[in-house]
């Protein structure tokens, strides 16, 4: 059975690459920080189910003391030319998508094969990872059509990858952080001490106010965690079951499915959720780090309001 932890290893190898090559990259600035803090993701997806919670505790923290003291920074290692690249662009136009349009083809119809015919009675893949797997499956392919059809040089998607992956920073494991977050302060009863206050605060039987701290804390807590699945259990073990579903009894499933948009619209509004807000500003290179949340607010704040109504008319 292929599971989970092949793709953990997966990747794991392809942080190794970035950090060796990072390490022998004299023309780079820091690269025995870039070296050291791409190893400790390796090492944490090569070895993390073996290794125990104090063990990866350790790595997080020194994940977070080289991004911390600015020990990590951009490189800019050689891979194709310019001449080269402006070459086959001119030459193949939008047909270069092609391989990157492999992928999530991959995962989408792989997935439909997997779950709607026989195969699924095969045991092939770990139940419920079927789609992360065909989503690595694809990067393979990706990989193996790029090699067959352009004939790039051996190192050159890791070196590519690794000046992707050095733009992009310490913003690149944010997420995966904030969503132990999440889990963290759900565990940490955070959840039960807002609902305390809320039921403390809210006059009874106001379900426009109960609906309102509902969505607004979904938005306010996925800009505090930049990760909307983060905030989502805080909050539904806050106000959602508790009050909107059990007291109020409204609908679960416009409740959940609504929340979560709600507290997407605090993800247009933070540089916490930094894959959606800060690597799209540092990749274009923009001169405004915020510029990306700066054009989103506009957005946000009636989607936030609409959302809010949407719960409140649909679900009582």
């Amino acid at each position: 059975m292929i599971t989970i932890e092949w793709l953990f290893v997966l990747l794991g190898l392809m942080f190794a690459a970035f950090s060796l090559l990072s390490a022998f990259d004299a023309s780079h600035p820091k690269r025995f920080g870039n070296a050291a803090f791409w190893g400790l993701m390796a090492i944490s997806l090569l070895a993390g189910s073996h290794l125990g919670d104090f063990i990866n505790g350790l790595l997080v923290l020194g994940l977070a003391g080289l991004a911390g003291f600015g020990m990590i920074g951009r490189g800019d290692p050689a891979t194709t030319s310019r001449e080269e690249r402006q070459y086959w662009s001119d030459r193949l136009g939008n047909k270069l998508f092609l391989p990157a349009l492999i992928i999530p083809a991959t995962a989408l119809i792989g997935t439909l094969l997997y779950s709607y015919t026989p195969v699924k009675d095969s045991g092939l893949f770990e139940a419920k990872r079927e789609t992360y797997i065909l989503l690595g499956l694809g990067v393979l392919i990706a990989l193996a059509t790029i090699f067959a059809w352009l004939r790039p040089p051996a190192v050159a998607p890791l070196q590519e990858g690794r000046r992707l992956i050095d733009a992009i920073g310490w913003a690149a494991v944010l997420p995966q952080m904030l969503a132990a977050l999440g889990v963290l302060f759900a565990a940490a009863g955070v959840g039960t001490v807002i609902g305390d206050l809320t039921r403390s605060v809210i006059p009874e039987g106001s379900i426009f106010i109960t609906t309102a701290v509902f969505a607004l804390g979904m938005a306010l807590f996925t800009m505090i965690m930049g990760n909307a699945f983060a905030a989502f259990p805080v909050m539904v073990a806050a106000i959602g079951v508790p009050l909107l579903i059990q007291h109020y009894n409204g609908n679960p499933a416009v409740i959940g499915a609504i929340g979560m948009l709600a507290g997407f619209c605090g993800t247009l509004m933070t540089p916490m959720a930094a894959n959606f807000n800060i690597v799209p500003a540092a990749l274009l290179e923009l001169k405004d780090r915020n510029g990306v949340i700066k054009a989103q607010i506009g957005t946000a704040l009636p989607l936030l309001l609409a959302n809010l109504l949407l719960i409140y008319f649909l679900a009582f």
